[in-house]
């Protein structure tokens, strides 16, 4: 388990948070009546140390990389795939670009493994290797190749300038690493962790799982150490998405997970460092069905349910609209005093759940 990674990250601010806690309580509303927008807007207090926060800047973060394990017929698109919607990210021509334009998001695309070259100076240049080995052949990386992914993620996070972050991905067969990851971290079965990623037939599928069963067994991953997972039946996507994570909580910046693939490297981070879960926010439920595991590893809960199964870092546009909306409340939003509204009618509502449909008597 030896590595020379800095996994120094601090603790959410606590004073910050309860004093948010106390500006919500005084808010012209209903106890807890915001919901989901007055937990984000605490979260963000413990993360920035700010009770009333801004986020002008918001970025999200693409790691490329292509996969060795298409080899073994695990996915209905060609790995060509990966150059081209790489390049296209950049030019908002993909789902999450286009969103991430929409709403008035940057985008940076990071190449840390496809399997080309890549001219376009838009396309920032990390690459580390072209594409992972077949991990139902042998290991997808080495053990330095995996820290070095890491890394880039963690400098990258760190320094592009941003209020809050998004992570994503681009990599045909990166649903099949993910799923391998996410069966040895977890112990899950194969079956619990594995979907149809962009769609593929019923032999496809059937290939997909026996692949990665046939990659755990091969590689025999240790899963009390999320690098060796990564090295062994995982992508450069996944361990520079990871370090992404791990750099974001480091800067004390807010981070959003996007979907499957995206909560698989949140959770390698996490394992890594578990105070990277306080900076986690995830943005929609992925259709893919080894999401929700993921989420329970972590004790998050998604704040969107719209089918959605993209990737590419797709949620985070979305989330970041959502996290506008929390620092709108905490920032504009009247207090009883300021509305001339006497608030001791809700005495004995503050004093517990008082919000329970069932009725008594």
């Amino acid at each position: 388990m030896k590595h020379d990674l800095n996994l120094s990250v601090p603790g959410l601010d606590e004073a910050a948070m309860e004093s948010a806690r106390q500006h919500q309580a005084m808010l012209a509303k209903p106890p807890g009546s915001l919901g989901v927008l007055e937990e984000l807007s605490i979260q963000l207090s413990g993360i920035t140390g700010k009770v009333h926060n801004i986020l002008h800047d918001k970025r999200l973060l693409v790691f490329a990389a292509d996969n060795g394990v298409v080899a073994e017929g695990v996915s209905s698109a060609p790995q060509s795939v990966t150059l081209q919607q790489t390049i296209n990210l950049t030019r908002a021509k993909t789902g999450a670009s286009v969103l991430a334009k929409h709403f008035g998001c940057g985008v940076t695309v990071c190449d840390v493994g496809v399997n080309a070259e890549i001219s376009d100076p838009a396309v920032l240049n990390r690459k580390i290797a072209y594409g992972t080995g077949n991990i139902a052949q042998g290991p997808a990386m080495s053990r330095e190749q995996a820290l070095k992914a890491i890394r880039i993620g963690m400098e990258l996070a760190r320094t592009v300038p941003a209020d809050v972050l998004g992570v994503g991905e681009m990599g045909i067969g990166n649903t099949t690493t993910s799923s391998a990851v996410l069966a040895v971290l977890t112990g899950a079965d194969i079956e619990a962790v594995t979907g149809r990623g962009g769609g593929i037939t019923d032999e496809s599928f059937r290939k997909k799982k026996e692949v990665i069963r046939r990659a755990i067994a091969i590689n025999q991953p240790d899963k009390d150490d999320a690098v060796d997972v990564l090295s062994k039946v995982g992508g450069f996507d996944l361990a520079a998405m990871c370090g992404a994570f791990l750099g974001a909580a480091q800067a004390r910046r807010p981070v959003v997970i996007d979907g499957f693939i995206s909560a698989v490297a949140a959770l390698c981070a996490v394992r890594l460092c578990p105070e990277v879960r306080g900076y986690l926010i995830p943005s929609h439920a992925s259709f893919e069905i080894g999401y929700q595991i993921a989420m329970d590893e972590l004790g998050l809960k998604p704040m969107l349910l719209l089918g959605m199964r993209l990737g590419e870092g797709s949620g985070c546009p979305l989330a970041f609209q959502i996290l506008d909306a929390a620092c709108a409340v905490m920032n504009h939003m009247a207090t009883f005093a300021d509305a001339g509204i006497n608030d001791d009618y809700l005495a004995d509502i503050r004093q517990g759940d008082k919000f329970s449909s069932t009725v008594e008597g």
